[in-house]
């Protein structure tokens, strides 16, 4: 038996897809669904995320962005939901715009970057931009449009997996992890908090940031806080990004007319409070892309961990340590890179494997 540790976006994947494979599972998290897969905008945009020193990552996304449809159908179909309509999946790309002289200049550095990668972009004037969503501020200037780029709700999809793991009846234990067991060199089950083990042939670690507290795992906490507001129509069609005060901010629109606004990065360790300050300058930084978002009902606000490491590659298959694999370290990625990482637990191998693979840190036990 496999027992998966965390119930975010990709401890849930995992254990469906292993599910569906006809293995045996078990899933442990005292809250699932409730840590930074709650807290997530669900972006699936690899082509307008591309930074110039992050490749490898942008091969993972795209990857992982051609498996989503599939993999929507399938839960979709498990959950008893009458289609990926219910996850809210939507592909309509993704707008980053540009106000002035120097953001053109950067956005116009980036699409020949991204064209000599052979990506899909498209470079818009401004008028073309307010074309395409005429809520634009007047003074954007320009944008470069990834039409291939999608986005989801994060919050469906783990109440689809939710919903589809208990349909297959795989257990769900609502309890702390307090260690992992060991005999000799081979990790053999787990502790909970309350003191009961469970034994299993395979653990697999998907907690997020709180993975580092179980093993020797390279992840630390990024702070995102994020804010949610809500319209009797939907203000925007797409996702629109940009940089405002040298800060990139993101707008996604949900088909029943919310609208997400994130995200911040900060080093602040387990902090998870939601700061006057954070949201203050998220909403500032939304009204100089956006400037009906001042009108809207505010629906939401929180702030979530993400797991990030030291190459921004997330640690995906077996650890090293025998009876141990790893599926943690998704960063901002966790929702896109969740049909990949599930792939590569159920044994895909190659290249994709390899670029995520626990081995190239040290062995982690």
């Amino acid at each position: 038996m496999d027992v998966i540790v965390g119930g975010g976006v990709v401890g849930l994947s995992v254990a469906w897809r292993l599910a569906r494979d006809g293995r045996p599972v078990t899933l442990v998290d005292p809250a699932p669904a409730s840590g930074a897969s709650h807290a997530a905008a669900g972006m699936l945009a690899p082509v307008s995320e591309v930074a110039y020193t992050e490749v490898p990552l942008l091969r993972l996304g795209v990857a992982s962005l051609r498996r989503w449809p599939a993999f929507a159908t399938e839960l979709a179909a498990d959950a008893g939901l009458a289609g990926t309509e219910a996850l809210d999946l939507r592909s309509d790309g993704t707008l980053d715009v540009a106000f002035g002289t120097d953001d053109l200049a950067a956005l116009d550095e980036l699409a020949t970057y991204m064209e000599k990668l052979e990506l899909p972009v498209e470079r818009l004037s401004g008028r073309e931009c307010r074309r395409l969503e005429p809520m634009l501020a007047p003074s954007v200037r320009g944008g470069l449009l990834a039409p291939g780029d999608a986005w989801v709700d994060p919050r469906r999809v783990t109440a689809a997996l939710l919903a589809a793991l208990d349909r297959r009846g795989v257990p769900l234990v609502r309890s702390r992890v307090g260690e992992l067991l060991r005999d000799g060199g081979r990790v053999t089950g787990v502790r909970l908090g309350e003191g009961a083990e469970m034994r299993a042939e395979r653990v697999v670690l998907a907690a997020g940031v709180w993975s580092a507290g179980l093993a020797e795992v390279p992840v630390r906490p990024v702070k995102g806080q994020i804010m949610r507001l809500r319209s009797p129509q939907p203000l925007l069609t797409r996702c629109v990004r940009g940089t405002v005060h040298g800060t990139p901010v993101y707008l996604v629109p949900r088909g029943d007319g919310e609208l997400v606004v994130g995200a911040t990065q900060e080093e602040m360790g387990f902090d998870t409070r939601v700061t006057a300050g954070g949201l203050y300058e998220l909403l500032r930084d939304a009204r100089e892309l956006v400037p009906g978002v001042t009108e809207l009902e505010i629906a939401d606000v929180v702030a979530g961990l993400r797991p990030g490491t030291p190459d921004n590659l997330p640690v995906i298959g077996p650890s090293g340590t025998p009876g141990l694999a790893l599926a943690t370290g998704h960063h901002r990625g966790g929702v896109l890179l969740a049909p990949l990482t599930a792939d590569i637990l159920l044994g895909e191998e190659g290249e994709l494997a390899a670029l995520c693979t626990p081995g190239r840190f040290r062995e982690i036990s």
